[in-house]
């Protein structure tokens, strides 16, 4: 999936805040071992890295454009692997930090995934995790009430990626069933303040709507495009808009 990191970080101080609340939860250790997962461009892993100085922290991502900007900000506590989720729980390697900040959303069956990662958490080490609640933000319904309407859905030959982002029910037992404890497991609303739909649009495109635009011919994309800013324009009538962005944020430390 091609990312780009210039459209993805117009929006770095709106993405930058659940980041800091997140590192909030996160207590030092000596010697910890860390793992950022889904590091992106590597700014955030070295905002860590220098917080938690006493710590060695390796970034895994696996967007080459993403990684190639940070090959700048490798140092002796810090260092980047182009690897998925799901290569770096097959490695079986542990940690005493696993660290993922707006990533998990991208990876499937979290009923599966979040166990398999907090076996990877060694004992008396921190798990922190913080994904947009997509099936709750406006932007992500419009998309998914979108590509179910024609002719994009022929256009898309019935692809369509449902969200695996669970409840924080959910989340609370598998937490507590994986052995975490000093639980911290909150749902926040970062509220995005648009003078114009534009500003709605390009929020999303960085994001949710990367494995759909890649999919369509040029022609079909430009009416993609038209349809979905007529659709933000006929949800958020009112300008400027407030767009309430539902994040969850998890932590807990192993026993």
């Amino acid at each position: 999936m091609p990312w780009n990191p210039e459209i993805y970080n117009k929006f770095k101080n709106i993405r930058y805040q659940p980041f800091y609340d997140l590192i909030d939860f996160i207590k030092p250790m000596e010697a910890m071992k860390a793992i950022d997962l889904g590091c992106g461009t590597g700014e955030q892993t070295s905002i860590l890295a220098d917080k938690f100085s006493n710590a060695d922290f390796l970034g895994v991502d696996s967007s080459e454009e993403m990684l190639e900007q940070s090959k700048s900000l490798e140092s002796d506590n810090l260092h980047f692997r182009k690897a998925t989720t799901e290569q770096t729980i097959e490695s079986g390697e542990k940690w005493d930090l696993i660290f993922s900040n707006a990533a998990l959303q991208w990876s499937d069956d979290h009923e599966i995934l979040f166990p398999k990662l907090i076996d990877l958490v060694n004992s008396k080490g921190q798990f922190a995790v913080q994904m947009p609640v997509q099936p709750e933000n406006k932007l992500n319904i419009i998309l998914s009430e979108l590509i179910d309407e024609k002719p994009f859905k022929s256009y898309l030959n019935g692809f369509k990626r449902d969200s695996p982002v669970l409840s924080i029910d959910a989340y609370a037992q598998i937490l507590f069933d994986g052995g975490l404890e000093d639980l911290q497991i909150m749902q926040k609303v970062y509220p995005i303040i648009a003078n114009d739909h534009e500003t709605l649009y390009n929020f999303i495109l960085g994001s949710a709507l990367i494995p759909y635009l890649e999919r369509f011919t040029e022609d079909q994309k430009t009416l993609f495009i038209k349809r979905y800013k007529e659709k933000i324009a006929e949800d958020f009538p009112k300008l400027p808009a407030i767009y309430s962005f539902k994040r969850i944020l998890l932590y807990g430390r192993k026993a």
